[in-house]
């Protein structure tokens, strides 16, 4: 088939494609599906294969199921990578050989292509004895950092670095240091950040007591709940972290309450799993099940809906048995409790082909009854898997008392009683940002749509770029029935035209269907008032939420989309006053770098350049003896002084040379790990911009919607998107959760 626009060719091409050395892989996006499916069907007994092969290709056909991203490319192709997306890993001990048998642990998760999450809240307070060594300490954030520094250099599954997420419970004694630890703009850039906030904790908010911070029992000191909570508000106001999860209601609430406790999530929060927990993933496409969009009586095809549901549970759970695990002990879970999560995309889309604005009433009612199909088909089909091929084997009939359950239809509950399940958990809505876009650019998740027109830049070979449109997968079905008529603006909402009531009232009405939880994120003004700000939190707990990430424009992370108005583009190279000549004197500063094992000091001087809009970094020069690095740090000096004399926003050289790592290994500078000599580079130019306040951003004009924000880590254009919770690049497709 021909796929709905270029970037979704590309896509597929450089992230899901089979293309082994020799040839012989895939050749189409449907060769794609059908190695899928054959792979998933080799867990059917071998008389049912063929059947439930045909089946599995028929719901993959046309975008309708859309397995996730480590299912696509890895499924059927004998790599050694797992087809898991979610892990949490085990409880991370109180001490040294334990806390780094954990690193290796997730490191080896992340080279197979798993993202992971940890709770922090296990490792002592800083400043408190460690019994035995007569020393203090350093308290989770110390080590939290080797975890960072890890990630920096596993390059996750040939196709994107790591992704984790760290949690720390509300009354830690560091847990003030681990709300403020994100300000800092080069501090844990490969985690995301949740704080574990209590049903206690919530109370004492409401009344206004002291909190007590607490580690083994001892009480370090206590604080008043409405100073703390404010002071995580604030956090989260300015720099966008950490999010909140509401920990009690998530285990209140788990199917699996009887036999786990959950102490942390995955990546973006759509998972809360217990220690070693393992989730695998999969989205219905709700754009492809609107039959007649637009038309005046246009509505979602339930009865396909239900039937993809059912398809997509046995496929899932045949996912379980083919999978490959990157520890044993995340096998062993897997397996017992054979957890999936099933969840839907497209929705945005779905509600406009039916003329139904996001965020209203309307809109949260047909999300009810959407995933009130998708809950109901689950569990039915999960009962009659257990029929045919046993119950998971930590199976209990109390699981019929949780509230999950509770709310099922007596026909399904009565399906359950005779049969059991198949599946501890369901569902839970993940974020979909790369096969939503392969799947022509629907909404992503349950997201509203962040611009229905863009233009990308597409690098050519010659080094050049050239402009592409991309637009939303409703404007392209609204241009194919109607040419240029303008769309109807009442059903065409954007992100930007959204309040935080919109995207709260969306959020709860999902909730209330879905067994695990939900990757989103609550799009805030930039103006909005904090206090205004700080009430969405105590709004999403009193809706029903499990947690919540909002994202407000800030200067760490950027803006996420704006309507401005063009602004004028940047004078061409040869006219550009920064590069018309050199001054015959520049100021600068030199700094002195040590590399292990370097016998001589490298020397990095950066020379600034006064203009129009300030000081600016102008070029670099890199000097040592040693001779083996002249080649490479001739031609980086000359390489990034280009990009210095160009102007703009020059931060992500720094963030592009951290990135680099030495597959000899790194070395400890200053207490932190630095992952290669270019990454330490890369943290003094940081340096040199942070003390000299010299970045000065200029926007580009653009004939849609101006994208702005931080840097992307792969095609390193300033285009990244927070949704779902996680960062998403609209040039190159990139997204760091898919």
């Amino acid at each position: 088939m021909a796929f709905d626009n270029p970037l979704a060719a590309e896509i597929w091409r450089g992230k899901y494609s089979f293309n082994p050395p020799g040839g012989g892989g895939d050749e189409s996006v449907e060769q794609t599906w059908a190695r899928v499916a054959s792979a998933v069907a080799e867990a059917e007994p071998p008389k049912a294969r063929r059947q439930w092969r045909d089946r599995f290709r028929e719901a993959l056909a046309d975008f309708q199921f859309l397995p996730a991203g480590r299912i696509l490319a890895g499924a059927g192709t004998g790599r050694s990578v797992t087809l898991f997306n979610c892990f949490v890993m085990g409880t991370v001990p109180d001490d040294l050989p334990g806390i780094f048998e954990a690193v290796r642990e997730a490191a080896v998760t992340m080279q197979q292509g798993g993202g992971v999450g940890m709770d922090f809240s296990t490792i002592r307070p800083a400043g408190a004895p460690v019994m035995g060594v007569g020393a203090d300490a350093s308290g989770p954030l110390s080590f939290m950092d080797v975890w960072d520094a890890m990630c920096r250099t596993i390059l996750s599954a040939g196709q994107r670095r790591g992704a984790m997420m760290g949690c720390l419970r509300i009354d830690h004694p560091d847990i003030e240091a681990f709300i403020d630890a994100k300000r800092d703009p080069t501090r844990l850039r490969n985690f995301n950040v949740s704080v574990l906030v209590t049903d206690d904790f919530m109370e004492a908010l409401k009344t206004g007591d002291h909190w007590p911070l607490v580690f083994g029992g001892q009480t370090y000191r206590t604080v008043p709940a409405r100073d703390l909570w404010r002071r995580l508000m604030q956090a989260t106001y300015d720099v966008a972290e950490p999010g909140v999860i509401f920990i009690d209601r998530v285990n209140s609430q788990n199917n699996l309450a009887g036999i786990e406790t959950i102490s942390a999530s995955n990546p973006c929060g759509e998972q809360m799993l217990p220690p070693y927990g393992a989730c695998l993933l999969g989205s219905i496409n709700l754009a492809r099940l609107v039959p007649h969009p637009f038309a005046e009586d246009a509505a979602l095809d339930e009865e396909r809906l239900a039937e993809l549901t059912r398809t997509a549970i046995r496929f899932l759970d045949d996912v379980i048995d083919v999978s490959r695990y990157p520890l044993p002990a995340q096998e062993q879970e897997a397996k017992a409790k054979r957890r999936i999560g099933l969840g839907v995309t497209g929705l945005a889309d779905a509600l406009v082909f039916c003329g139904v604005r996001y965020g209203e009433d309307e809109a949260a009612a047909l999300t009810t009854r959407w995933l009130s199909v998708i809950k109901r088909e689950a569990y039915r089909a999960s009962a009659e898997l257990a029929a045919e091929k046993g119950v998971f084997p930590l199976y209990q009939p109390t699981i019929l008392d949780t509230p999950n359950l509770k709310s099922l239809d007596p026909e399904t509950r009565e399906l359950i009683t005779r049969h059991g399940l198949r599946n501890g958990c369901l569902t839970s809505i993940a974020p979909t940002g790369t096969t939503s876009l392969l799947a022509g650019n629907v909404s992503s998740g349950i997201e509203p749509v962040f611009a229905y027109a863009y233009t990308r830049k597409v690098l050519q070979p010659d080094g050049s770029k050239r402009e592409e449109a991309v637009e939303d997968y409703a404007l392209t079905i609204w241009k194919r029935l109607h040419g240029d008529a303008p769309p109807p603006e009442h059903a065409f909402a954007t992100a930007q035209t959204l309040t935080p009531e919109h995207h709260l009232k969306m959020q709860a009405a999902a909730q209330g269907q879905v067994d695990s939880s939900i990757s989103k994120t609550v799009n805030c003004p930039e103006d909005i008032a904090f206090d205004d700000f700080a009430d969405v939190y105590v709004r999403g707990w009193t809706m029903g939420c499990k947690g919540l990430t909002t994202y407000r424009p800030n200067a760490v992370t950027g803006s996420v989309l704006s309507a401005e108005p063009p602004k004028p583009a940047a004078p061409p190279a040869e006219n550009h006053p920064a590069l018309a000549h050199r001054p015959e004197t520049l100021s600068g500063s030199t700094y002195k770098l040590r590399w292990p094992d370097s016998p001589h000091a490298v020397y990095v001087t950066l020379n600034d350049v006064e203009d129009p809009d300030g000081t600016r970094p102008f070029e670099i020069f890199v000097n040592s003896k040693n001779m083996e690095h002249y080649a490479w740090t001739l031609a980086l000096t000359r390489m990034v002084s280009a990009v210095f004399r160009r102007g703009g926003d020059v931060s992500f050289v720094a963030e592009e040379l951290k990135a680099v790592f030495d597959p000899r290994g790194g070395g400890w500078m200053n207490g932190r790990y630095v992952a290669s000599l270019p990454a330490a580079i890369g943290g003094i130019i940081e340096r040199h911009l942070g003390r000299e306040a010299v970045c000065v951003s200029h926007a580009e004009a653009q004939p849609a919607a101006v994208i702005a924000g931080p840097s992307c880590p792969r095609c390193g254009t300033a285009g990244m998107v927070r949704k779902e919770g996680c960062d998403t690049c609209f040039e190159c497709g990139y997204s760091k959760c898919g």
